[in-house]
């Protein structure tokens, strides 16, 4: 009897401390019905350095816009521009590696620096000098290798293209299969690389207040760290225990076979 309250004790302790309060799965906690919530967070993405960008110029002369088009310098092949049609050069669109240097090297117009400048900053500074050369150029500027990567205690990790460089938090995990039960959502982790220096961010999701944080917006490159709560580190380490146990159970077993033999 004494055993069978010993177990029954045991048991019931392994349930109790197993199981999650709803506090520690539920997103947005504290949100009111129909509540409006007025946020001047934005993000807008910035070249960088190692960047593959991509850029298409048109206008109503095709013959003047064909020569931006070529391939020269440090571009590496010709793409389809996707919805920028075929005005000017049959749809192809040059992409360009942004050196060490923050430099593209185009066609006829030569280095410019484009690191640290966003899309649109790109586009009007290309179309300031093309209009010497082209009366009402069309500048179309893409990033090519927009991606996060989402890793830790989520159902699908990976890395991912963004093919319209703009995503959240919430988006990221969507495309990873959202968080495992075990994964710890008021302590995600955020790494975020500028200019060689790695910056590490923290962020609640049970707390409305994510849509204020300023890495809600993923840049590109993001490393998106879901880490495990105590219950997933105590199911390991106990795992490791018994696989530890049953070796060290395996090795006496054949030590005492190899005696047995002699």
């Amino acid at each position: 009897m004494r055993l069978i309250k010993v177990s029954f004790f045991f048991l019931l302790s392994i349930v109790v401390f197993s199981c999650k309060a709803p506090t520690d799965v539920v997103y947005f906690q504290n949100s009111e019905d129909l509540e409006k919530i007025s946020s001047t967070n934005s993000f807008t993405p910035v070249f960088k350095v190692d960047d593959i960008v991509s850029v298409l110029v048109s206008a109503a002369d095709m013959d003047a816009a064909r020569p931006f088009n070529m391939m020269q310098g440090s571009s590496l092949s010709t793409l389809t521009e996707e919805g920028s049609g075929s005005s000017a050069s049959g749809g192809e669109a040059a992409t360009y590696l942004i050196d060490e240097e923050g430099m593209i090297e185009f066609p006829i117009l030569g280095k410019l620096k484009i690191a640290g400048l966003t899309r649109v900053q790109v586009k009007d500074l290309i179309k300031d000098k093309l209009i010497i050369y082209i009366k009402d150029p069309i500048v179309n500027v893409r990033l090519k290798n927009f991606k996060i990567t989402v890793i830790g205690e989520v159902n699908v990790p990976g890395s991912y293209s963004i093919p319209n460089e703009r995503i959240t938090i919430v988006e990221a995990l969507g495309l990873a299969g959202d968080m495992t039960i075990t994964g710890r959502r008021e302590n995600v982790m955020v790494i975020r690389e500028n200019k060689g220096v790695n910056t590490y961010h923290r962020v609640d999701l049970t707390s409305k207040s994510i849509f204020d944080s300023p890495v809600y917006y993923l840049a590109q490159n993001d490393v998106l760290y879901i880490e495990p709560n105590t219950t997933r580190i105590r199911s390991s380490e106990g795992n490791r225990n018994v696989v530890g146990l049953v070796l060290s159970i395996i090795g006496v077993a054949l030590s005492a076979l190899t005696l047995a033999l002699r």
